[in-house]
């Protein structure tokens, strides 16, 4: 299609969205109308998008001649009445369900019946905003991720009367302006905000137990590959984002224990800890401050002599990470024998244990298993780079000796061993499992498919691979599990296996 077949576009709020919005349709060839309902906003984001276009140009990233055709594409609007001929609108005002109601019912008087109208929402339900409007079939959700131009994912949210074809349309639209386009169904969070929630939930149910300092739990996640830690990234975010969008997510899913917000970030956001934009959140931000300083490793020797027991549950990732860990241990002088058939996996010295979790807390497997001087450790889901932090446990009845010795052992794996109080599940494993548990439910209820699932967690959140990448490195039967042995532990509500996950769990007896 030439650019004079393509759309004329419509971008309704001149905010960061909008302009970034606007920005990336003109560069795509569409001519561009840009309108906001304060006086002057529109030009004055237009003028600081050819601010941005010649910083890009600059940096060698776009010629100069592209920059001057880009901006040239884009036309402030004084009323929504001049964009009469768009064939496309994006709104990306305030996020309220009134208020984008009264802007849609505008268009919908001043715009041909053709026009698509597409809402930048981030949680409000399509179904809604296009409830009473003559043509709702043509209401979509087209949600973009901030900064736009950069971020390649875009949700495309059907409600229950959007016509697929308008869908499919603005997928192959999105798809032209360089995004990576998911279909989702109109349900509360849409893919990313709803599969995401477990990510700062479980790290926030750590930090009401006074399991660990927010340092060590970041450092946990970031050695399983994420970018940033939870509390890091709540800090960029902003506290009273995210615990917006939580609980706009719990309220919308009738209160459902899964979603509830927590009480650390509730009084954060109270106290006005914001994170960055308020110098202070989980960590203090500013000129000359440090980051924060992990707790010094425990000192212990290596013992003579191991028992490797190698049972499965770890799926593929586990047993690479087994693999080097015996090698390691072998190099150390340490003499590894291997005991094949075992219901645990992990490593056994003169009967004391070092253990794998499987969802339960040292203290209760020390009872289970009639061992007293029990540590688990975390679930090492992707390869972990030398010096990456792996969070450990000891029960109870452990004594010193054989923490100082445990943490040893996890270190001679390469490894910097980080040790959290008794927590059911630790750190990356009952995330990753939270993360893969939602992922699945979304799939079960119609939201997307895992592949959609897959592809927006890694284009939205920049995470190291998708819940059901996840699935495949682990196994499905320690996964459900690993959610069990929580729900036993904490009694609620919050800790329910999927239906998509249980029904695929390996019959009782069969090979894992």
């Amino acid at each position: 299609m030439n650019q004079s077949q393509l759309p004329s576009v419509l971008v309704v709020g001149a905010g960061i969205m909008g302009a970034g919005i606007a920005q990336v349709a003109a560069q795509a060839g569409h001519r561009v109308m840009l309108f906001d309902a304060r006086e002057g906003a529109a030009a004055a984001a237009r003028d600081k998008l050819g601010q941005t276009l010649q910083g890009l140009v600059a940096k060698g990233k776009l010629t100069g001649d592209a920059a001057d055709a880009t901006l040239a594409r884009i036309s402030p609007v004084a009323k929504l009445e001049d964009a009469g001929d768009a064939g496309m609108v994006v709104e990306a005002i305030v996020e309220n369900l009134e208020a984008k109601r009264a802007l849609l019912r505008q268009l919908e008087a001043c715009l041909s019946r053709d026009a698509v109208l597409a809402s930048n929402t981030s949680s409000i339900s399509i179904t809604a905003l296009a409830n009473g409007l003559q043509a709702p079939g043509r209401v979509v959700g087209m949600h973009f991720f901030n900064p736009v131009p950069l971020m390649k994912l875009v949700e495309v949210v059907s409600g229950l009367q959007t016509d697929p074809a308008v869908a499919e349309r603005v997928f192959k639209l999105a798809s032209s302006w360089g995004k990576t386009a998911v279909h989702t169904r109109s349900t509360p969070g849409f893919i990313v905000n709803r599969i995401a929630r477990p990510y700062y939930a479980e790290t926030l149910a750590l930090l009401l137990e006074r399991a660990a300092e927010p340092a060590v739990l970041d450092a946990c996640l970031r050695g399983a590959g994420f970018r940033m830690g939870p509390c890091e990234l709540m800090d960029l975010i902003g506290h009273d984002t995210n615990f917006s969008v939580t609980e706009s997510v719990y309220q919308a899913n009738f209160y459902d224990k899964r979603f509830q917000p927590s009480l650390v970030q509730r009084e954060m956001v109270d106290g006005g800890l914001l994170g960055r934009k308020s110098d202070r959140g989980f960590f203090a931000y500013g000129e000359g401050v440090a980051a924060p300083a992990l707790p010094a490793p425990r000192q212990g020797g290596l013992p003579a002599s191991v028992r490797w027991h190698g049972a499965g549950q770890g799926g593929p990732a586990m047993a690479a990470f087994g693999q080097r860990w015996r090698d390691a241990l072998s190099a150390a002088g340490v003499a590894v024998e291997q005991v094949m058939g075992s219901e645990w996996m992990g490593i056994e010295s003169e009967g004391r244990r070092l253990a794998l979790t499987d969802g339960r807390s040292a203290t209760q497997r020390a009872a289970d298993e009639a061992c007293a001087e029990m540590v688990v450790f975390d679930l090492p889901i992707a390869e972990l780079p030398t010096g990456a932090s792996l969070a450990y446990a000891g029960a109870a009845s452990a004594h010193t000796a054989w923490l100082d010795q445990a943490a040893a052992l996890l270190a001679c794996a390469g490894v910097q061993p980080q040790q959290l109080d008794d927590a059911p599940g630790l750190a990356v494993a009952r995330t990753v499992a939270m993360l893969i548990n939602e992922a699945a439910d979304a799939v079960q209820q119609g939201v997307c498919n895992a592949e959609g699932a897959d592809l927006a967690m890694k284009l939205g959140v920049n995470y190291p691979a998708g819940p059901f990448e996840w699935l495949a490195r682990w196994d499905g039967a320690a996964v459900v599990e690993l959610i069990d042995q929580l729900d036993r532990f904490y009694r609620g509500e919050r800790y329910r296996v999927s239906p998509w996950l249980r029904r695929r769990q390996p019959r009782p007896g069969s090979a894992r």
